[in-house]
């Protein structure tokens, strides 16, 4: 997923109530346009990451916090109330307040900011070129029993030999005329069974 790139000024991670995200971004919003804080406080970023369900033998994509309890706050100043700024105490203090919010990531009362890197990683930054597939949400074990729901297997059962992660891949066994065949499928071409 795409966001705003603008690396300037200084972010901060705030911790949240998980499963807040979207409530608390929306009451810094308002926050800052009654404050008038929009010079200040940039932008106030949930990095979300695509992940894919397959319920009923339907696949569906559905969008989630990439870091649940966490939310990324650019600012044009440094916070907390051991600065020389008053607006950035100010707008500490707002944030602070904002129901939702827990504190900062950082010292009590010093809260520290991220570097470049760090900023950039959890933003995620990828190009239009570069769309990284969706991450199936399901958890594969070797061990695990599956039934095929794609292709010319669907509606085998099997048993997972191997788990790659990195592709998205599975190893089945899968009994076929009374002998075991190791197929290899995408892990949205199959579902857990119970």
């Amino acid at each position: 997923m795409i966001m705003n790139r603008n690396m300037d000024g200084y972010w901060y991670v705030v911790q949240i109530y998980t499963g807040h995200e979207k409530k608390v971004k929306l009451s810094l919003d308002n926050m800052i346009t009654r404050e008038e804080l929009q010079d200040e406080i940039l932008q106030v970023n949930v990095p979300e990451t695509e992940v894919v369900e397959v319920k009923d033998s339907q696949r569906k994509v559905s969008v989630r916090p990439s870091y649940p309890g966490y939310v990324l706050i650019n600012t044009t100043h440094e916070l907390g109330p051991h600065v020389d700024s008053q607006i950035g105490q100010k707008s500490w203090a707002l944030i602070q307040e904002t129901p939702g919010v827990m504190n900062f990531l950082g010292p009590p009362a010093h809260p520290s900011p991220l570097s470049p890197e760090d900023v950039e990683a959890m933003l995620q930054m990828s190009t239009e070129e570069e769309e990284v597939p969706p991450t199936p949400l399901v958890e594969y074990e070797v061990g695990d029993k599956v039934k095929v729901i794609n292709g010319p297997f669907s509606g085998f059962p099997g048993e997972i030999e191997e788990v790659d992660m990195v592709h998205h891949r599975l190893r089945l066994s899968i009994s076929l005329f009374g002998r075991s065949t190791s197929v290899d499928l995408g892990m949205l071409e199959v579902e857990q069974l119970n």
